[in-house]
């Protein structure tokens, strides 16, 4: 069951650095584990050497390069870098993402245009380079990592974050139609609150620095008490990118706890 040998994947923000797993990092890795050859991309190269290293130390392949997946002329190469390592690319995960706080008042027209670029263009500018690919080979399958922000409030003044990712949920759908019929896949996973390396960092931007403060209200926000692990969402990428999935497209899997059916 959800094997990938044979497969070539392509994974965008597969880097992870600090204690813990990240969830690019935990999708790379278990993609990895499943047969899947790897294709991982970061912009930080230490995050791209820790994931490689446990990749190659468990016996998986993998190549890696760094490249600013917002940027146009860096996801072309890393595209042609992918085929030039493993001559297709089965699978795509466009795992790049990041949170500002801000409303549209008092966000700065750079803040809300850099989330726009890093939630919603990267993943475009990578569908728009695979998908030909994988239409020259026949089948494929994208899998984007939204957010529940893109669902509802959160509790978070993170108005272009959740603009984007709501973006791209819908965008994720439509292309997904569109690409039915030439045996392309296009999902999303959606993950709520999830303990990962950022959440440290998003500590400091919504709650003055006060982590442990920051960790209980989360884990108290989702009704199964208690915060996902990048392993929960790894666990849904790796079923939207095997064949076990082959009749769902256009959907979405909401990894969750079960927040954004509750009301607290």
């Amino acid at each position: 069951m959800l094997r990938l040998d044979g497969k070539v994947a392509l994974v965008t923000g597969c880097g992870s650095t600090g204690e813990g797993w990240g969830n690019g990092q935990a999708i790379s890795v278990l993609l990895a584990r499943q047969g899947a050859r790897v294709f991982g991309v970061d912009l930080r190269e230490e995050a791209l050497r820790n994931t490689a290293d446990i990749i190659r130390q468990e016996g998986g392949a993998v190549e890696t390069m760094t490249a600013d997946a917002t940027r146009a002329a860096d996801v072309q190469a890393m595209v042609q870098a992918c085929l030039r390592h493993y001559g297709r690319i089965d699978i795509l995960v466009n795992n790049v993402g990041r949170s500002e706080p801000g409303t549209p008042v008092d966000m700065s027209e750079a803040t809300w245009d850099e989330q726009m670029d890093v939630n919603l263009k990267a993943a475009y500018l990578a569908c728009k380079h695979v998908l030909p690919v994988m239409e020259r080979q026949g089948a494929g399958a994208v899998v984007n990592v939204s957010s529940i922000a893109g669902l509802r409030y959160v509790g978070k003044p993170q108005v272009a974050y959740a603009a984007a990712k709501a973006a791209l949920m819908q965008m994720t759908r439509t292309t997904a139609v569109v690409y039915a019929a030439r045996g392309i896949r296009l999902n999303c996973v959606v993950p709520g609150l999830v303990f990962t390396p950022l959440v440290r960092r998003l500590a400091d931007k919504y709650a003055q620095g006060d982590f442990d403060g920051f960790v209980r209200h989360r884990h108290e926000q989702v009704p199964m008490g208690r915060m996902g692990d990048a392993w929960d969402v790894a666990h849904a990428a790796l079923f939207l990118a095997s064949d076990e999935s082959r009749y769902i497209t256009a959907q979405e899997i909401v990894v969750d706890g079960g927040i954004t059916a509750a009301t607290r």
